[in-house]
């Protein structure tokens, strides 16, 4: 099957063509009637530009920071969202996975270690529909909130001095200092505080338009140490659709996996 190119890859790509194409005219009029340069492209606008957003296929995405890694896969069409997490204890690993497709979400866990504490815990291991209502707090269950799950585009608009570079790459500051609405976005991330500094950062957009890694190198800050955040956008167009499981291929959540969420 040939792979079509994603909807915003070719209205970046005729964006910028058309630009090109009116920056020229207006270059061509502004010298015979004003004597008047057209302005350069603005990076941080390129870079906003690049981020997901809900006309593009399905892809893959990785966001690494101090606390472990993330991975999974969106579908803008769809509203559909696939997480998978990773988490490592001395006894034992617990990986879990989520489906979110609007407002559905759904839950796989597997613990892997010396004790079966699956059969303990009376956890299945198929996939399992939660119940929103029994679910305590709102940020216990993950649910498809846009096609952005890196928060780059937050995180651009909070940077000053960006500057375009060789090779789609950009880089650029922030100061959590003036931006206190990245707050939520880096929420155990980093920590802002009197302290806080600028934090440098560096992207680079693909060949295809779309915004492909994100990177702020974190400075040491009181308790905290030095650190890495990484987001990576990828596979845009080949990565598959996330559809809502069928009755047969999950069941409901017992009581069990609530306890494990709800802790």
């Amino acid at each position: 099957m040939t792979q079509r190119t994603g909807t915003t890859t070719i209205i970046r790509r005729s964006a910028v063509t058309a630009v090109a194409l009116l920056a020229a005219t207006l270059v061509a009029g502004c010298d015979v009637k004003f004597g008047r340069e057209a302005a350069p492209p603005d990076p941080k606008q390129q870079l906003l530009a690049a981020v997901p957003n809900e006309q593009d296929l399905p892809f893959r995405f990785t966001t690494s920071d101090a606390s472990g890694d993330v991975s999974g896969v969106v579908d803008p069409a769809n509203r559909g969202m696939d997480i998978d997490t990773v988490t490592e204890d001395k006894d034992f690993t617990l990986e879990m996975s989520f489906r979110m497709v609007e407002s559905r979400t759904w839950m796989k866990v597997n613990f892997k270690g010396a004790q079966d504490i699956q059969k303990l815990m009376k956890l299945p291991t198929k996939w399992m529909e939660l119940d929103p209502t029994k679910i305590e707090g709102p940020d216990s269950l993950p649910t498809y909130e846009g096609t952005d799950p890196g928060n780059a585009e937050a995180i651009i608009r909070a940077a000053t001095d960006v500057q375009a570079g060789e090779g789609g790459t950009y880089s650029g500051l922030i100061d959590l200092a003036t931006a206190p609405e990245l707050a939520d976005a880096l929420e155990g991330v980093v920590t802002l505080g009197d302290d806080a500094a600028q934090i440098p950062l560096s992207a680079v957009v693909g060949a295809d338009g779309n915004l492909s890694s994100l990177t702020l190198e974190i400075p040491a800050a009181g308790k905290q140490k030095e650190s890495t955040y990484v987001v990576e956008y990828f596979d845009f167009g080949s990565a598959p659709e996330i559809v809502a499981f069928t009755e047969d291929e999950a069941q409901k959540a017992p009581t069990a996996a609530y306890d494990l969420l709800n802790g």
